[in-house]
């Protein structure tokens, strides 16, 4: 058996996740991907960006910092390949390209800033592609900080796709165009129509609230129950929020924000049920790399 072990780093407009993956190959078997190491750092790029238009020094600073330990825990696992992916809060920012070249000049980590086609095609190249059912119509709602991708599914196939400038670091700072929602709205309209689907949900947002749903592991969310959730958390603080749903600080004062964009896509889309696999961007990463890594064998 060969064990790669690779690296995927995310650097959204909440937050940067390391993910470091074991994959074990063997002769005549499926690849068996595992996440042994999954590290988060709360620096809210968003809030600079979508308020400045830029990123700010002291989050230069913290970016290359964090990405130094990032490049030093690699290294102690032994990572042979790893990505460095930007999305929304790089892609927005006037020093993006700037911020990147700092990074690699600093500790050598190279970062591709990726537009919302590409942060699409990489969310379903996860497992995701095995979990949809060839008889059913599927979208795929990715909330980011900065931005929301849908991805309408048919066949086990993309259909459609659009990213909108509408995330939870953009509504909490009040940046979004009072034009996205309506825009989402005729989106879903004339590619969903009456057709029947089904959600699958993907960021940290909604798998905390599918985490403390109490619903079994497998089984999707119903839209009345997301209803509900954000209706129940409106009503407190960013601090009751923390106490009665074990949320960190930076999760707190976002996660309504989430539930404001999933509630307004089920109620648009006329979904039932949204289902929340354990996935996102970093996965996906892993998985298009471990591909061109095979490519070239």
């Amino acid at each position: 058996m060969k064990i790669r072990k690779l690296g995927a780093i995310d650097i959204g407009s909440n937050a940067m996740r390391l993910l470091i993956n074991f994959v074990y190959e063997e002769e005549g078997k499926a690849p068996v991907f595992n996440k042994t190491s999954i590290v988060r750092m709360p620096i809210r790029l968003g809030h600079d960006v979508f308020t400045y238009g830029e990123i700010s020094d002291s989050n230069i600073e913290r970016i290359c910092d964090a990405m130094h330990s990032y490049a030093l825990m690699m290294k102690v696992y032994g990572v042979e390949e790893y990505r460095a992916y930007a999305t929304s809060a790089m892609r927005e920012s006037k020093n993006g390209q700037d911020v990147a070249q700092k990074v690699k000049d600093h500790c050598g980590v190279n970062i591709q800033i990726i537009n919302g086609k590409t942060e699409a095609e990489l969310l379903f190249s996860t497992e995701l592609s095995s979990f949809v059912k060839d008889n059913k119509t599927y979208l795929y709602v990715d909330v980011g900080g900065g931005s929301t991708e849908l991805t309408l599914l048919k066949d086990n196939k993309i259909f459609a796709s659009k990213s909108f400038e509408v995330g939870t670091v953009r509504l909490l700072d009040n940046r979004v165009n009072p034009t996205t929602f309506p825009e989402m709205e005729k989106w879903l309209k004339e590619n969903v129509g009456n057709e029947e689907i089904e959600l699958i949900g993907s960021g940290g947002n909604i798998n905390h609230v599918y985490k403390y749903s109490g619903v079994k592991i497998g089984m999707p969310l119903g839209a009345t129950y997301v209803k509900k959730h954000y209706k129940i958390l409106q009503t407190m603080t960013a601090d009751e929020r923390m106490q009665n749903f074990n949320m960190k600080p930076d999760r707190a004062d976002v996660v309504v924000y989430a539930l404001e964009i999933y509630t307004n896509v089920l109620k648009w889309s006329k979904a039932t049920k949204i289902h929340v696999p354990k996935i996102g961007l970093s996965d996906g990463i892993i998985r298009s790399l471990y591909q061109d890594i095979s490519k070239k064998k």
